[in-house]
């Protein structure tokens, strides 16, 4: 048993680096990608004092790779498994596979690698300890599934990366391993996974096309399609996953907040609450702070809203959705009655945050007591590819369906 006063950074890390390109006409070429990462210092990879890496280029047996991602699994500290090429669907359970090297359209039960066996191997590791950085290629079918949430690749695991869409007028590169590789050699200390991830975005983002990319985790460039659905905008910045530990609660285009003076940095107790599972703590710090720029801004201000939309990340950390939506839908409105105009990022920002959330809330009467309202909201905020009409679609579905 590990001494438990030991931190993640003192155990040592492990990294688990797949890259496969299956026999298809335009492959990504992910796997000259893989020496530039195996060759970086595996602490540096990882992000801890020591660690070891694993590559696994070109696999062509998806037990081979199940059997690396166990020994991974079971390792102590920080784990980091990149996983790069090809997502393909079966045709008879619906599942999302990673290609291997003798992956077919016909072949994908047996020759490719389902996601959720990945999903499953790491879901008993502590809180906090995996991440996953994901450069991925896949046709329309697939690609349209997980911007619609249909097809989803989260997991126990803080997940990064990119899914680039393939079809007759888009040709992937593999820009985001490309960057991830030269940022980690060029610096002397791994920045945190949100910030490397951030940095890489920016870098690759020149590479490949805004339009045909789904950010994973993370910043996108503006008018970047990021974990959004075909006609439903998205974060700009992703929440974390419920089962992930919340990395940062602090969206990229907020005011700046005012400082609540019990804490010198609220935003990392909040952070390490977090983090560490302590979501009523977390949640307490962050509603603290809405009390204190309340008090020194007014009610209709920015930096109120900025506290709102910081209890609506936590909301959407915990999985609650419905009331992260409704967060972030009141923080739109308090920027709106704040003088921010329709067009200001921040604002957009935060009603698609709402509308993200709110396709994730299942429950009736929730779904048409929130849509009603994100409806009324997009009569002013009316987003991107037919945002507005999704939340009409949606709650005339559900009239439809309650009808019967």
């Amino acid at each position: 048993m590990a001494n438990s006063t030991r931190t993640d950074h003192d155990l040592p890390g492990y990294a688990l680096l797949i890259a496969a390109e299956p026999p298809v006409r335009h492959p990504l070429a992910v796997t000259a990608q893989l020496p530039p990462l195996a060759a970086l210092p595996p602490a540096r990879l990882v992000g801890t004092r020591q660690a070891s890496a694993v590559q696994l280029a070109n696999p062509d047996d998806p037990q081979t790779v199940l059997t690396c991602l166990r020994t991974a699994a079971a390792t102590e500290g920080h784990l980091l498994v990149h996983a790069a090429g090809h997502l393909v669907v079966d045709t008879r359970q619906h599942r999302l596979h990673l290609a291997l090297a003798r992956t077919t359209a016909r072949t994908v039960r047996y020759t490719a690698l389902p996601w959720h066996w990945l999903t499953a191997e790491l879901r008993h590791r502590p809180p906090g300890s995996t991440t996953v950085v994901a450069d991925l290629a896949a046709d329309t079918g697939v690609w349209q599934a997980l911007v619609r949430r249909e097809q989803a690749l989260d997991g126990p695991y803080a997940l990064y990366g990119a899914v680039q869409l393939e079809d007759r007028r888009h040709r992937p590169a593999p820009a985001y391993t490309r960057a991830f590789a030269h940022i980690l050699r060029t610096v002397s200390v791994t920045p945190p996974a949100h910030v490397l991830h951030e940095q890489a975005v920016g870098a690759a983002a020149a590479d490949v096309d805004d339009d045909a990319t789904l950010w994973l985790g993370g910043v996108a460039p503006a008018g970047s399609v990021e974990q959004r659905p075909l006609d439903i905008p998205a974060p700009r910045t992703a929440p974390a996953a419920p089962a992930a530990p919340l990395v940062s609660v602090v969206p990229a285009s907020a005011a700046p907040p005012a400082a609540a003076p019990a804490f010198a940095d609220p935003h990392r107790a909040i952070s390490e609450a977090s983090r560490a599972g302590r979501h009523a703590e977390a949640a307490a710090i962050a509603a603290a702070c809405e009390q204190n720029a309340l008090r020194g801004h007014g009610a209709t201000s920015p930096e109120v809203a900025h506290w709102i939309e910081v209890r609506a990340f936590l909301a959407f950390a915990e999985g609650a959705f419905d009331r992260a939506c409704e967060l972030w839908m009141r923080g739109a409105v308090t920027r709106l009655m704040a003088e921010q105009p329709e067009s200001d990022p921040a604002v957009a920002e935060a009603v698609d945050r709402a509308h993200h959330a709110w396709h994730r809330v299942t429950e009736p009467g929730r779904v048409r007591e929130l849509g009603t309202e994100l409806l009324s909201l997009r009569t002013r905020v009316t987003g991107k590819n037919g945002a507005r009409e999704d939340v009409r679609q949606r709650l005339a579905k559900l009239a439809e369906a309650l009808s019967h």
